[in-house]
């Protein structure tokens, strides 16, 4: 919670006004008992209509400066808690940005969604809680108790009394609150998660028709979070009769000895009418403590998850040399461990500037994971990676990333237009830029073809577009930053033989270094070096003609892609 409570500061303006209207309506609230009781000793006792005249309208006057202060309290409180919510919610995106691979295997996506907007929405209703009413119940019952013993002791003694069984009870509702609403925000992560494999994956659902089972999958964690969330709400909600009970007891022994007192002339009528309205709105201030634990037990929960993710520590730094590169890649004894287990061991090659590396492996071999080392989006366990004879680690990252264009496996577009889509990849790129790269990427006459050409809106993911028509735009989006580094992840595989030549053709013109993972010999057999991958290692690398001699498993691929196209 210190780390929540650090981003108050910027506001303590707002804090500050806030917590200072609060302490005039706390003020009011406790000299009311004391101007009743001079209403009903001095006025209706006496029966001197000047005096509840005179005290009535300072009560009505102190009133109206309470209201006042609370109506102006909830503006001050509203701009804290909502500046807070915007300052966490960019704060947490810019920390997701930064995240590696294995950041999103402890933290899946649907729970960094959650932690984003609902827990950011609870740390926003803790904070204006707790500067609107939070603060000031415990304060009113502290010095509501010091007024009701310079009223009376003995009563006051007896009110005293019961006040460490309700804070007792309320403490235990605490501890069992922030404990079982950290369980609803995990419950509703599980069903983001669901919501987002259906959206993600709804055209596979309908394929293999398991809208039946997905529907019942959805049932079972939208039932568990509803009984999760009920069981949380109705150790709130029993509060409230609790405490309500043990309020009319503690009542009704106050009266009870308050007229003992009376009778015996211990006391004035006003006096005890104060020392039971301090009672009641103590008592009250306990029931409104029942909802306050549940906004503190949802905003603690909250609170932790938050803080999890802003102190997840991040392997990209500020620091490192700004270099321009030429593209030379060099892997010198490289190993990558993720989860426990080997992904890659012992890598060696040297990639020249402007050249064009081929590497093809089976499905698991690390393809994808050599590649994704280059601009650090997995960190090596071993080994030196060198970018110009540099250690990559001495680079500066972001600067090196901004030098080299990557294009994965899944591709990913973008709502909005197809200019928009391309132009991503270089944020100042001139329509010029972007129908050059179009044009590269042998998309630029589809493009044109569409109803509003460059235009067209593209629609979230791109459905409306085909597997092949998606690898281009992503190539097109690569090679407007005009990259040092062009890394393609099997990212021609969707199209057709023609297509994919003249697109390979094309990269023999760009002065950039191209890293190509193909499952087809044919996409990498003019590449100046070719790395084959087996379980993790580079079992053999030269170029083509070298491979085919002097690798065995080279020459099985090779020979089998063959005789799947003669035949």
């Amino acid at each position: 919670m210190r780390t929540i409570f650090s981003y108050t500061f910027p506001y303590k303006r707002s804090a500050s006004i806030a917590l200072l209207l609060m302490f005039i309506e706390l003020l009011v609230e406790l000299a009311q008992p004391i101007l009743m009781a001079k209403i009903i000793d001095e006025g209706i006792i006496a029966e001197d209509f000047n005096a509840v005249l005179i005290w009535g309208c300072v009560l009505l006057g102190l009133s109206l400066i309470a209201f006042t202060a609370g109506v102006t309290n909830s503006f001050f409180a509203a701009d804290l808690s909502q500046g807070v919510g915007y300052d966490l919610r960019n704060d947490l995106f810019a920390k997701v940005q930064e995240f590696s691979a294995r950041h999103f295997q402890n933290v899946t996506t649907p729970s960094l969604v959650t932690r984003i907007t609902n827990d950011v929405i609870q740390i926003q209703n803790l904070l204006f809680m707790f500067v609107r009413i939070g603060l000031r119940a415990p304060l009113f019952i502290i010095f509501a108790l010091v007024m009701a013993f310079t009223i009376d002791v003995e009563l006051a003694l007896l009110l005293l009394s019961s006040v460490p069984v309700f804070l007792l009870f309320l403490f235990f509702l605490l501890t069992k609150g922030i404990k079982w609403f950290k369980v609803v925000q995990q419950r509703l992560d599980g069903l983001n998660t669901i919501i987002r494999e259906n959206i993600a994956g709804i055209r596979l659902i309908k394929g293999f028709n398991r809208k039946e089972q997905e529907e019942k999958r959805f049932q079972q964690a939208n039932e568990s979070l509803v009984l999760q969330n009920k069981k949380a709400l109705w150790l709130m909600e029993v509060a409230m009769p609790v405490v309500m009970f043990g309020m009319n007891i503690v009542i009704l022994v106050l009266l009870f000895a308050g007229s003992q007192i009376l009778r015996n002339a211990g006391l004035d009528a006003g006096e005890l009418v104060a020392i039971i309205n301090y009672a009641t709105r103590i008592l009250f201030t306990f029931s409104v403590f029942t909802f306050l634990i549940m906004v503190i037990s949802r905003g603690q929960a909250s609170a932790e998850r938050i803080t999890e993710v802003l102190h997840q520590h991040t392997d990209e730094d500020t620091s490192g040399e700004d270099k321009e590169l030429e593209g030379a890649v060099r892997f010198r004894n490289v190993s990558l461990q993720r989860g426990g287990y080997t992904v890659l061991r012992d890598l060696n090659f040297h990639a020249l500037p402007g050249t064009t590396v081929g590497i093809i492996g089976e499905t698991g071999a690390g393809k994808t994971s050599l590649l994704h080392l280059i601009p650090r989006l997995y960190e090596k366990n071993a080994g030196q990676l060198f970018l110009d004879g540099v250690d990559i680690e001495n680079l500066h990252v972001k600067k090196i990333r901004k030098q080299i264009s990557l294009v994965p496996q899944e591709v990913h577009l973008f709502s909005g237009t197809v200019k928009e889509n391309i132009s991503w990849g270089k944020r100042d790129a001139t329509y010029a830029e972007v129908v050059k790269a179009a044009k590269q990427a042998q998309i630029h006459d589809f493009i044109a073809a569409l109803p509003n050409g460059y235009e067209t809106q593209i629609g979230q993911k791109g459905v409306v577009f085909s597997g092949g028509q998606k690898q281009r735009l992503s190539i097109a989006r690569a090679l407007v930053r005009q990259p040092r580094i062009l890394i393609l992840d099997d990212s021609t595989s969707a199209l057709d033989a023609h297509t994919e030549k003249r697109l390979l053709r094309s990269l023999d013109d760009q002065p950039c270094t191209v890293f190509l993972v193909a499952q087809k010999v044919s996409s990498i057999q003019k590449a100046d070096l070719i790395l084959i991958l087996h379980q993790g290692e580079i079992i053999a690398q030269g170029t083509h003609d070298e491979l085919l001699q002097q690798s065995e498993y080279y020459a099985e691929i090779h020979q089998s892609q063959q005789e799947g196209v003669t035949s």
